[in-house]
């Protein structure tokens, strides 16, 4: 009797491990510089950071950082097929834009690149999410509107998860940015961390 019970219970261990195993969270990070770790070293990033607390908590969730330095939403929209074939993502984040709003691209053509990259996403399987970007006030209140308000219109459209600027809060202390004045340092990278762990996690429990 006690020899089947243990034989049952291997036998329950086999067909549960690779199910659970098949269960991993992989987020595909579409994004631009900010992500990238422009000017930083890969592991000072973000990304990297984020995904050494990952590991260090033993949660199952693996990053995928596709993102790109000066990439706009037009590029990455090239790449994606490609992406999503190699890698299989569970979730796919969308951090893009600024370079498309810095370069004064019309907001029509970024709305149907940010569809376009959720709904191959999303034909694809994978859960999508797309943070909301905003570019500097030189551009003037119209353009600036029109812009931001472009991220919560694709969102509805499409029933993707609108996830917070991570930049909000860091933007303006120049403390935490590079001397460019875009771009968040190295002392800023934790914060981004803490927030994107924080940002993650609603979205995957909104799953």
């Amino acid at each position: 009797m006690t020899h089947s019970i243990l034989r049952l219970v291997f036998i329950l261990f086999l067909v549960i491990k690779p199910l659970s195993a098949a269960a991993n969270n992989t987020i595909l990070i579409l994004g631009d510089s900010l992500s990238a770790a422009y000017g930083l070293q890969q592991e000072e990033g973000w990304v990297k950071l984020l995904q050494d607390k990952y590991d260090d908590e033993q949660t199952d969730i693996e990053l995928i950082n596709a993102s790109i330095s000066g990439e706009t939403s037009g590029g990455a929209l090239r790449r994606l097929d490609a992406l999503l074939e190699q890698y299989e993502p569970s979730h796919v984040l969308i951090e893009l834009g600024a370079n498309d709003g810095l370069r004064g691209f019309p907001v029509k053509k970024m709305q149907a690149n940010l569809t376009s990259l959720i709904q191959k996403s999303q034909a694809a399987n994978a859960m999508t999410a797309l943070m909301e970007i905003y570019i500097p006030p030189n551009y003037g209140p119209r353009y600036s509107k029109m812009f931001t308000d472009t991220f919560t219109d694709v969102s509805e459209e499409t029933n993707a998860h609108l996830m917070n600027f991570f930049m909000l809060n860091i933007a303006s202390q120049s403390d935490l940015m590079q001397n460019d004045s875009l771009h968040p340092n190295k002392k800023a990278q934790p914060l981004i961390r803490d927030e994107m762990y924080d940002s993650i996690k609603k979205w995957l429990n909104k799953d």
